[in-house]
């Protein structure tokens, strides 16, 4: 491939690692509005952005206008690590090319929401599977450690790996 990826900035990156490694206790609160547009349509208001649109398929009685939540968590485990990928490899002056992902997931949807099969099954992913392939000028073993350490400190992957405490509650 002859195409390289647009740039980070360096010194922003080395400020932003600075910033973390001085204060290891800092945490952010990140926050989203979900509204129900239509049927199973979503918007999903994030800082002050255009929403974000979460949709259902045909199958899934949905207008099929954007992915599905589940789709979602892929696209957002995907993109979270390909950030981490891309950080690092410039952190530590590997060039990268391209970085492209290919997710999957296993769902049993039975159970439809709790309105269909509710007998004892898991409910969410079985299994996912993420395929990553760089174009870079790096042996593959760096590339690995590379994706091995993204891989680990993605705040998405960490989410699924790890029991989150929920709290949902009406308002």
């Amino acid at each position: 491939m002859t195409t390289k990826l647009a740039p980070i900035n360096k010194d922003r990156l080395d400020s932003l690692i600075a910033k973390g490694t001085s204060d290891p206790t800092q945490v952010r609160t990140i926050k989203c509005r979900t509204i129900t547009e239509a049927r199973f349509r979503q918007l999903n208001f994030v800082r002050n952005l255009p929403a974000h649109v979460i949709d259902e398929p045909p199958a899934l009685l949905g207008d099929d206008t954007a992915p599905n939540p589940s789709e979602a968590v892929l696209a957002a485990l995907g993109s979270c690590i390909a950030v981490g990928i891309h950080a690092n490899a410039v952190a530590q002056g590997i060039e990268l090319s391209s970085i492209e992902l290919e997710l999957e997931g296993d769902l049993n949807i039975t159970s439809v929401w709790g309105t269909g099969d509710t007998g004892p099954k898991p409910v969410g992913f079985t299994a996912v599977r993420v395929r990553v392939k760089l174009d870079a000028r790096a042996e593959r073993e760096t590339l690995t450690r590379l994706l091995a350490h993204a891989v680990e400190w993605s705040p998405v992957t960490g989410t699924i790996l790890n029991p989150v405490p929920v709290d949902v509650r009406l308002a």
